[in-house]
């Protein structure tokens, strides 16, 4: 038997809106916002939805609007056929690219022909946490191991830029460095050729968002400057004395509403039904670290999917890191040693904004963009994920 090859014909997103009451996607029910992805999808690429063996969805939040399985319910609200199954999943921010992941390696194992890998989250309509409100999540031998019990993500980044060295200027730079980027990559048309617009129900009529809310023009490293301490806590001070606190709104991701989607195939059906992938998705890795620092299982995560596939890491032409908080991309560049110019080259979640179900679809699109600009052949997408877990995943450009 011949290898097979697990391909991404393309992927599609909405634009990004602000998750707060009246932001750019407000009105929409989670189930529609996805099903209008997912319709787009089919679409654009042209397949018979009938093809489709599955829809895999990356959604955190899985209560009111979100639960009940919402991959199943947007695959039937945009009309693909009953035959068509689906299953969400939970990798924390991670979870699209999760769903890529395992669709990907579903192909190659032969499970699937044509699957579809997305993700959702209106964080304005289920807010982060709405599933834990009041309820014990960890349990007494999870307590038992860790008395002192985990801490919120911006201590954490807190954490990894006492670590690291980084300092506010620093992660205040590379944050109007995203939004600069992102600017320049919606100005070039770079960032519209993944984003379908989505149709918004409104009490004066229909509304077209077709643009990402989240990104400032007018930012500043005087503004950035202006901004206060977000995490600031004596409680957390007296634990953490290395803590210097800089991290702030500004140097971390926007809270957002959005969903992703992408086609996946095996490669000899795709040339056979004359599709043309653009990538293939070649090697995987799924790393855990410390849940304390929460957020650097970036780097070992790097470094085990660069072993496993045998490549250097100065073969990578581009990459994506989320930008969950500045200062993680900030720490796996210095501890990784690569050149920041090949990093997030159309900004990352500080400026388009991290609705976190959704987000590894974005950075997939991005990734497949910076690839096919440059030429280069290889990229690397890795993504931070609550409990210190990160996904890493390798595409080689076609």
């Amino acid at each position: 038997m011949s290898a097979r090859r697990a391909v991404i014909v393309d992927v599609v997103r909405s634009a990004f809106g602000q998750g707060r009451t009246g932001g750019a996607l407000d009105g929409l029910h989670p189930v529609d916002l996805y099903a209008q992805i997912l319709r787009g999808l089919v679409a654009r690429t042209g397949i018979d939805p009938a093809r489709v063996e599955d829809v895999i969805t990356g959604c955190v939040i899985q209560v009111g609007e979100q639960s009940g399985n919402i991959g199943r319910q947007a695959a039937l609200a945009a009309g693909l056929p009953e035959s068509v199954a689906a299953v969400t999943l939970d990798r924390k921010c991670g979870s699209a690219q999760q769903a890529l992941d395992f669709a990907a390696q579903g192909v190659i194992a032969g499970a699937y022909d044509v699957v579809i890998a997305g993700g959702v989250e209106m964080m304005s309509v289920v807010p982060m946490r709405a599933n834990r409100l009041g309820k014990d999540s960890e349990g007494p031998l999870f307590r038992k191991r860790y008395p002192e019990g985990l801490i919120r993500q911006g201590i954490s980044a807190e954490l990894i830029a006492a670590r690291w060295g980084i300092s506010r200027e620093a992660m205040d730079t590379f944050s109007l460095r995203s939004h600069q980027l992102a600017a320049q990559a919606e100005d070039a048309g770079i960032t519209a050729r993944a984003i379908l617009p989505v149709t918004v129900p409104g009490l004066e009529g229909d509304r077209s968002v077709e643009r990402d809310e989240g990104l400032r023009r007018n930012s500043s490293l005087e503004r950035l400057a202006a901004l206060r301490l977000a995490f600031e806590d004596p409680a957390m001070a007296a634990r953490f004395p290395q803590i210097n606190w800089s991290v702030t709104a500004g140097n971390s991701s926007q809270i957002s509403d959005g969903a992703s989607a992408a086609l996946i195939m095996e490669e000899g059906l795709a040339n056979k039904l004359g599709l043309k992938p653009r990538a293939a998705v070649t090697h995987f890795a799924v790393c855990g670290d410390d849940p304390v620092m929460m957020l650097t299982a970036i780097i070992p995560a790097t470094r085990k999917l660069l072993a496993r596939a045998g490549v250097a890491i100065g073969d990578i032409a581009s990459f994506e890191v989320n930008e969950a908080f500045a200062s993680v991309p900030l720490a796996w560049i210095k501890e990784l040693g690569v050149d920041a110019a090949r990093v997030n080259i159309y900004g990352g979640a500080i400026a388009l904004g991290h609705p976190v179900g959704a987000s590894g679809g974005r950075l997939l699109a991005n990734l497949l963009a910076a690839l096919e600009t440059t030429g280069g052949c290889y990229g690397l997408l890795t993504m931070c994920e609550s409990g210190g877990m990160a996904n890493a995943t390798l595409l080689e450009r076609l």
